[in-house]
């Protein structure tokens, strides 16, 4: 299954590594004291028929560097201080370029009064938690004093490995180091994020190491990622591993935090959002959207219908068949009035929901904007504004707040960039006012970034796309005072009363078709002779909202409502 390399390597002098036994990151401020209730941030989680806690403590194993002067910058490493009671389940992976931040699971079982057979007393399920039987040598490195072998731990059978183990000489571990996890307690993890590729002249396939997180991921879902990494020679990105991840069978979700803990993590981590300064397009709550003259149309109708500050009148549930859609009011005043928004009245709409089997708690954080402005678009070293290309009724943006239920920390932050985005971890953060992220949004489009600047949707290796221009202002939301819980399905019916707006199936504005081709033929001619054929050829390159706006839904309707954020 796995090949064995002992490879020869030419080093160049090692860097100074991060040391562990150094702080490792911290937010700016201390946290709180959480109110009291459930099991949040109580340091452990019960999984059912095991429990787990987080190690962020570690003795360092090995460090990777590379040859030709480049260092990898990755170290390798065995956890420590394990509590009593709790066993390893795997080594643990992060680079040296950043702030060492990270942790593995351990685990234990739960005591559970034995299930006997109704004939004999005899126990019908085997142990939660077992040895392996021994190991497979998946890696090696032998280079002078330097060091490294990575094992597979081969599980009983019914069982599977967690993690791999690591270590500094050829014997092979002993089968106490880690433990197995019954296979109905585990679920498929696979691949995400490559750590680190070294290549060997001894072998065409470089030696690789992933991270790892459940196959299965949303509300619903309920891996559980135990922070190991996975190796090997010939394994392709997003593949399932030959290592599991855990299972949430508690259905309770105890860990999760309750409606009192909500309202202190968004107090304490609420992001401020800044706006750009140029910004046209401010947002709004939706009460004053609808109060100001939005309208609800209908196919076959040509005049809309007023709705009501709540959105009563509002068609509820079904699916997005075009039937109805929100427009804004034909009077030109009140057109204009609307699509500027107004940032007095603005609040961010928060849905709870749990993460990673239920380790995690996403709050997600959506801003509503009346109107999104035209695009300006980046050809080389011109920056030419559009007339109507990228504008439409009506725009959600969010973003995403990942804090442990271990502890109540702040974990990371996802960036919603029109249909994208990516996850920052803390350490990339900007905070204000203590442990309160900001988050700027992009003028006109309102994309969320980490840090303020210019961002290039579409080809920045060739310097051609729509430009997000990210910057503080004097137009700010701060998130920790104006936000609406507007739904946490976990806490039960009735806990969290869901707006009737948000059962809103249909499009918040109509759908537009932009005449893009002749536009972008326009800005063809503007362009010195000598590029305009290499820009004809890149068209396919331009975002694809160039070429169109469906009108867009609302928070319910979007993938990410259920599901994990998309990257």
């Amino acid at each position: 299954m796995f090949g064995c390399w002992c490879s020869c390597w030419e080093w160049d002098s090692v860097p100074e590594f991060y040391d562990p036994d150094t702080p490792p990151f911290s937010l700016p401020s201390p946290l709180p004291h959480w109110p009291q209730g459930s099991g949040f941030a109580s340091g452990r989680i019960c999984l059912g028929e095991i429990e787990v806690s987080k190690v962020n403590k570690f003795e360092r194993v090995w460090t990777s560097t590379h040859l030709h002067g480049k260092p990898q910058g990755f170290a390798f490493y065995r956890p420590l201080e394990v509590p009593d009671g709790f066993l390893c389940l795997g080594h643990y992976c992060q680079s040296n370029e950043q702030p060492f931040r990270g942790y593995v699971l351990v685990a234990r079982e739960t005591p559970t009064e034995p299930e006997p057979d109704c004939s004999d007393g005899t126990v019908l399920k085997s142990p939660a938690l077992e040895k392996p039987l021994n190991y497979s040598l998946i890696w090696s490195l032998d280079s002078h004093d330097d060091c490294a072998y990575f094992w597979l731990p081969n599980p009983p059978m019914g069982y599977k490995a967690m993690g791999i183990v690591v270590t500094s000489n050829p014997n092979e571990p002993e089968v106490d180091e880690v433990r197995c996890v019954r296979a109905d307690l585990t679920q498929t993890c696979e691949t995400s994020d490559l750590l680190l590729s070294i290549k060997s002249k001894y072998s065409k396939n470089p030696f690789q190491v992933w991270k790892t997180q459940p196959c299965d991921r949303g509300m619903m879902a309920r891996g559980v990622s135990v922070g190991t990494f996975f190796c090997g020679t010939y394994f392709d990105s997003e593949q399932v591993t030959d290592i599991a991840c855990l299972k949430n069978l508690d259905s309770s979700l105890h860990a999760m935090p309750n409606l009192n803990q909500i309202h202190a993590l968004i107090e304490h981590y609420g992001p401020t959002v800044y706006f750009h300064p140029d910004e046209i397009y401010l947002p709004s709550s939706v009460q004053w959207f609808f109060k100001n003259g939005a309208v609800l149309c209908s196919a076959g109708s040509e005049k809309g219908k007023c709705i009501d500050c709540e959105g009563t009148v509002l068609p509820i549930g079904g699916t997005n068949d075009g039937a109805f859609w929100i427009d804004l009011p034909s009077d030109e005043d009140a057109k204009n009035n609307l699509k500027k928004g107004n940032i007095e009245s603005a609040k961010l709409y928060v849905h709870v929901k749990p993460a990673l089997g239920g380790a995690f708690t996403d709050i997600a954080m959506w801003v509503f904007c009346p109107f999104n402005g035209p695009a300006t678009l980046k050809v080389s070293l011109m920056n030419i504004e559009m007339n109507k290309i990228g504008e439409h009724v009506s725009d959600w943006e969010h973003f995403t707040l990942r804090v442990s239920n271990f502890s109540g920390e702040l974990w990371s932050v996802f960036f919603s960039e029109h249909s994208g985005g990516k996850w920052i971890d803390a350490f990339d953060l900007e905070f204000i006012k203590g442990n309160k992220p900001i988050v700027y949004s992009s003028k006109h489009g309102h994309a969320s970034y980490p840090h303020a600047g210019t961002y290039l949707q579409g080809s920045s290796k060739f310097g051609i796309g729509v430009r997000n221009d990210a910057a503080r202002s004097k137009f700010i939301v701060d998130s920790s005072i104006k936000y609406q819980i507007v739904a946490a399905e976990y806490l039960g019916v009735g806990v969290v009363t869901e707006p009737c707006w948000l059962q809103y199936m249909r499009e918040w504005g109509p759908t537009i078709v932009y005449d893009s081709r002749s536009e972008i033929e326009k800005i063809i001619d503007l362009l010195p002779v000598f590029v305009r054929f290499s820009v004809e050829n890149l068209i396919e390159l331009f975002p694809t909202e160039l070429y169109g706006e469906e009108g867009p839904t609302g928070p319910k309707e979007k993938d990410n409502w259920l599901g994990d954020e998309y990257c």
